[in-house]
């Protein structure tokens, strides 16, 4: 059985550098599992760890290694446009960011559901409409 998720930039993130929920993110580098993204997360991805390195959290070598090495995970890419009406309208039923709103807009036409490890967001959305196209991080099989 494969199962189909999709990924946000904040569960991407663990999987290079050591934070909360390093080895739940992990656990989707399964070959039963498909992840898709949005072609925002490379951008999403790439601020986070523009943040990191600012910060002194990371090197410039991992950070140029965490970039180089995510297009090299096995993830489906889809083009943000499509996604853009149907996150649009989420965002505007649940006030929250558009950008994360990108991610959920991908599960809905995917029929999956968004792994994701902000917790705010999950919190707001997890017992409406939406809920079960979220799970949380810790929550991967």
């Amino acid at each position: 059985m494969v199962n189909v998720y999709v990924v946000d930039a904040c569960v991407g993130i663990k999987w290079y550098v050591p934070e909360i929920h390093k080895d739940a993110a992990l656990r989707l580098h399964n070959p039963t599992y498909r992840l898709h993204v949005p072609a925002f997360f490379l951008l999403e991805l790439g601020n986070i760890v523009c943040k990191k390195l600012r910060r002194g959290e990371i090197s410039l070598e991992v950070s140029e290694l965490i970039i180089n090495e995510v297009q090299n995970v096995s993830l489906e890419w889809h083009q943000d446009e499509p996604l853009f009406p149907k996150a649009f309208e989420i965002t505007n039923e649940t006030g929250r960011s558009l950008y994360d709103c990108l991610y959920l807009s991908l599960a809905v036409s995917l029929d999956a559901q968004m792994v994701t490890a902000d917790l705010r967001f999950y919190d707001a959305l997890k017992d409406g409409d939406y809920g079960s196209k979220l799970l949380w991080i810790e929550d991967i099989p």
